[in-house]
């Protein structure tokens, strides 16, 4: 999933013929398709009047205040527990919840993560397509900057530290996003799947985690490419809504009032987990999977052969949800004392202005770091970490008059992994 970018926006429109189905994500028992950050999405047409006029009518209106200035709150500092129903996103984790300890590298991997962005930072075409021997086209802004730090030892951690094939699997991620339009897809088009809620991005666990909450009971259209194209947008709003330093997004999945008809088939199953463990490594924090029938847990068994052993770690069954998410930012429906519910009129909007906000504030930053290759992602998503052209000019290396050398580049590959702390 890319990050932040100016690319033409799709409006709605089927698949790309080329593209093949198996690389499509399923939901249980929905799929979309995905979208970057790097992609410019059209929010949702609702004005600030439509929004006051749906709250202040019906039973949530009575809370209409208290939610205003929760969300004031929010926007000045630590989170605050909200008063009364909650029909928005969650902007911030709760004051105590901490991500974990960016890991230590070895002397050896940072010799192959030096290697990789070398390599990645001589790039000036790429495969339009997945095909093979398809035609090269020049790579886009909005592709270099998916190309952070933290992407390209992401995929290094996802090939075991083998540099041919991180290069091999990074390639191919930007031409499958092309191939597939996984940046062009608006929120009016995709709109229409989530009237329901039947995926939510709502809240953070206890390792600062956003939350996408899939509810497949809510299904709520017949199977179409939208559906596929539904879950991937989703994904790429959840990475959005990550705090600096977290690169991982938590799954609550929960089979409450589903039926056989709504899971996804094998096939589209092998396809979702295709794009999340070949185009999103890494991305998985946790899924927590609650209220399984039988045929829910057959299901599983079936697509088993198809996890990755990694992945299959990060799956808890049935477990209590609050060992893993705050009380306060738990939806009550799922064990916590959030009380939500969902209104799109309200949600989609606010979600998505959310969302275009921190990818425009991500671009600029990106912009005013002088578009770099291997940039912070810390500092791309507005935490107290210098850019790496900052830190390059401190070092006092010239990077403006040798764009391309090998031990400049190398230089700056050295100096951004020993600046990786926030």
């Amino acid at each position: 999933m890319a990050d932040v970018a100016n690319v033409p926006a799709v409006q709605n429109g089927p698949l790309n013929e080329k593209a093949p189905l198996e690389n499509v994500v399923p939901t249980a028992g929905s799929t979309p398709k995905v979208p970057s950050r790097s992609e410019s999405v059209v929010s949702f047409k609702s004005t600030a009047e439509d929004v006051q006029l749906a709250t202040t009518n019906g039973p949530a209106g009575s809370s209409n205040q208290a939610e205003a200035g929760a969300e004031k709150k929010q926007e000045e500092g630590a989170w605050q527990p909200p008063v009364g129903v909650w029909q928005k996103i969650i902007t911030k984790p709760t004051q105590d919840s901490r991500p974990p300890p960016q890991p230590v590298l070895s002397a050896e991997q940072e010799a192959k993560y030096t290697a990789v962005f070398t390599d990645v930072s001589s790039w000036e075409t790429i495969p339009a397509t997945t095909a093979k021997n398809a035609p090269q086209s020049a790579i886009q802004d909005y592709e270099r900057m998916w190309l952070t730090r933290e992407c390209i030892l992401r995929y290094l951690r996802a090939t075991k530290w083998k540099t041919a094939d991180a290069l091999k699997r990074l390639e191919s991620t930007m031409s499958w996003r092309r191939e597939y339009g996984a940046d062009t897809f608006t929120a009016d088009y995709i709109s229409p799947e989530n009237e329901t809620g039947k995926q939510l991005v709502l809240g953070y666990d206890r390792e600062t985690r956003p939350i996408l909450y899939l509810n497949p009971g809510n299904q709520n259209t017949k199977m179409s490419d939208r559906q596929i194209h539904h879950l991937c947008f989703m994904l790429d709003r959840t990475i959005d809504m990550m705090p600096p330093g977290q690169e991982s997004a938590c799954l609550l999945i929960n089979f409450k009032s589903s039926s056989n008809s709504t899971l996804p088939s094998v096939a589209q199953s092998r396809a979702v987990l295709n794009i999340l463990q070949n185009h999103s490594p890494e991305r998985l924090g946790k899924a927590l999977i609650t209220e399984t029938p039988w045929y829910v847990t057959t299901f599983f068994k079936l697509i088993s052969g198809f996890i990755d052993p990694v992945t299959k770690e990060k799956m808890k069954f049935n477990e209590d949800l609050t060992q893993y998410v705050p009380v306060e930012q738990l939806w009550a429906d799922r064990g916590g004392d959030l009380k939500f519910t969902y209104d799109h009129s309200l949600y989609w909007p606010s979600l998505n202005d959310e969302c275009n906000k921190r990818r425009a504030a991500y671009k600029k930053r990106w912009e005013d770091g002088g578009k770099r290759i291997g940039e912070f992602e810390a500092y791309l998503r507005g935490g107290n970490h210098e850019s790496l052209q900052q830190v390059l000019e401190k070092s006092g290396i010239d990077t403006s008059a040798s764009k391309h050398s090998l031990e400049v580049t190398a230089q700056v590959a050295r100096l951004s992994l020993d600046n990786r702390r926030e």
